[in-house]
């Protein structure tokens, strides 16, 4: 992809603040889609992601026990897309669930619109490395998230490898893409996807926090000339 298009990708999905309308202490970006309609993302590091758009506030796999969760909006959603401690913490979902029913773990292959303009499918998330089947085996039925709104479509990946089902995502406009071994994939591997499924905007998540430390420098210059990388606090 040529610098041109990404700054032309970039003007049309108009990444316009790291602050929303909401101020939190965590860090913050916001998006505007091509109607206006904003997307704010919240980094709660790892894999624990907040969304706010069109009024409603939606968790990913919030876990935490440094966070201030007391302190964050009450959940209109909460998704979760496998029960490992890394990615559900009954006690965040107590405290965030608010106006929502608990916690949501979507079946792989099924999707909702649990409000009016924005779709949830869930897509399969598994590992395909013989040494690493027992983490995530696809049996298990773990899940990653494409999430539509306002016509931007955001793509969470869970914990998975450069799996079949993976690479054969398409469409996507923001991709959070976990990089860890020895539990999901390793840069190289990272890379292939993004390179595979060309999201406008890559956002590396759920990586490090093992004793094999993720070359985050190394997958940003891999891909500078594929996509916009940015970089944020999700180790």
């Amino acid at each position: 992809m040529s610098t041109k298009t990404i700054l032309a990708t970039m003007a049309a999905l108009a990444l316009i603040s790291c602050n929303s309308k909401e101020a939190s202490k965590y860090a913050q970006d916001t998006f505007k889609a091509d109607d206006g309609t904003e997307i704010t993302f919240t980094y709660y590091g790892h894999a624990s992601i907040g969304m706010e758009t069109m009024g409603k506030h939606i968790y990913v796999d919030p876990v935490g026990e440094n966070i201030d969760w007391e302190g964050e909006p009450k959940a209109d959603l909460i998704l979760i897309t496998h029960d490992h401690y890394d990615h559900l913490d009954t006690n965040a979902v107590k405290i965030l669930a608010g106006k929502a029913d608990g916690y949501t773990q979507m079946t792989v292959g099924t999707t909702i619109e649990p409000f009016e303009g924005m779709t949830v499918e869930a897509v399969p998330a598994y590992n395909i490395s013989p040494e690493q089947l027992a983490f995530h085996p696809k049996e298990r039925g773990d899940a990653g998230y494409i999430i539509t709104v306002a016509g931007k479509r955001i793509y969470i990946s869970g914990d998975t490898e450069d799996n079949e089902d993976v690479l054969a995502i398409k469409d996507i406009d923001i991709a959070f893409i976990c990089c860890n071994k020895p539990y999901t994939m390793t840069v190289e591997q990272c890379a292939n996807v993004v390179k595979t499924i060309r999201p406008e905007v890559f956002i590396p998540y759920h990586y490090g926090g093992t004793d094999i430390p993720t070359d985050i420098d190394a997958l940003q210059e891999s891909l500078k000339d594929v996509t916009k990388v940015l970089v944020r606090p999700l180790e």
